[in-house]
Order: structure tokens, then sequence, then C-alpha cells
């Protein structure tokens, strides 16, 4: 598993912040269990906010509450499984070993804990992609973010263009477009909300 220093080395020292001891409690009442502690360590330092431009994570305090965003994804989610249960193979918390939200990509992929072992700290990560095809993480939050970050450090410097127009753009357009963020790696970043 990562450590802090994986993190401040991606993202800086985080904000500073004055968590309080219950902020987790009602959350952890709701899910019926702890969650993963790199999770709440990272949340703690951090906050809620968004990593890269593209993963949003959401705390139990502030603007947008972790808690309602669970309750609205569970309810939504566990809808389309009643509807169709073949169609996806995890339920939905609070069904027994549902998966538990906690955030979502700009990609459309929601994020979920799955509590498959009795101890938070083991329990996996599911993406649910686009809708259908979940991928299952076997790791910690803290190591799926630092993949996550490495994916969109790692990409062309060309991604995010239709290869077709790359012959119509002088060097100096793929440097502006770069350097707006709009084509290329991502810069490793954290912009809390």
């Amino acid at each position: 598993m990562a450590g802090l220093d994986a993190r401040v080395q991606l993202f800086g020292l985080p904000p500073v912040r004055e968590p309080a001891p219950d902020d987790w409690a009602e959350v952890e009442d709701y899910v019926g269990s702890s969650l993963p502690s790199d999770f709440k360590t990272f949340l703690d330092a951090y906050g809620a906010g968004l990593i890269c431009g593209e993963l949003v994570v959401f705390h139990p305090r502030g603007s947008s509450p972790l808690l309602d965003r669970m309750r609205k994804i569970h309810e939504s989610f566990g809808q389309s499984w009643r509807r169709d249960s073949g169609r996806y193979p995890f339920r939905f918390h609070p069904d027994l070993g549902g998966l538990i939200s906690w955030g979502y990509d700009y990609s459309g992929d929601e994020h979920f804990f799955w509590p498959c072992d009795p101890d938070p700290d083991r329990w996996k990560i599911v993406t649910n992609i686009n809708g259908a095809d979940p991928e299952v993480f076997d790791g910690p939050f803290t190591d799926f973010v630092l993949i996550f970050v490495k994916r969109l450090r790692d990409v062309d410097p060309h991604h995010g263009i239709d290869p077709d127009l790359l012959e119509f753009l002088e060097p100096e357009d793929l440097d502006e477009l770069a350097e707006r963020g709009e084509i290329g790696p991502v810069k490793p970043s954290f912009e809390p909300f």
C-alpha cells in the first residue's frame, strides 16, 4: 500500500484541515461498517475534491457530503439492478455485500467499495464502466488512486485529439492544446471543492 509520501509527491501537501473525530460516524452507521482506513486518511487529509481533473471523491463534510451521494447512487443503481439483475453481477448497498459508492470520474464511471471481507482494509474496488462491464481492482483505495493517476500521466502526447486532425495542426497549436490540458498527459493534481 502506498503511503503519505507517494500522495504528497503527486498532489503536494494537503490543505490545512481540521477533521472532527465524528466525521465518519454517520456514514459508517449507514454502511454498517467502518470504511477502509486509507480512504478515510486520504479524505481527512485532502477533503472532497477532484483528482487530476477527472476523479471526484467525497468527504462526509463539505458542499457535497459523501452520505448524500451514497444514498442517491445506491438507490439509483439498486433500482437498475432490480429491473435487470442478470445484466450486472453486483448488488448495491443496503443489500448484504452490496457495493458502496465513494466517487465517480468524468469518463462516466462510478466507483464503489466491494465489502467482500470482514476487514474493510481488504475490500476491493469495483468500477462500473459506463453503466456496464464492471472492473474489479484488488487493492486499497490509495493504490487505486495512484494507478488511476499513472494511467492519466502515461498517455501519448497527442492523446485526446483525433489522429486524422494531426496533419492539419502546427506544432505551436499542439503545444497550446497541451498547455491548456486538452490533450496529452495529465499533471497530477488535487483540487478541493
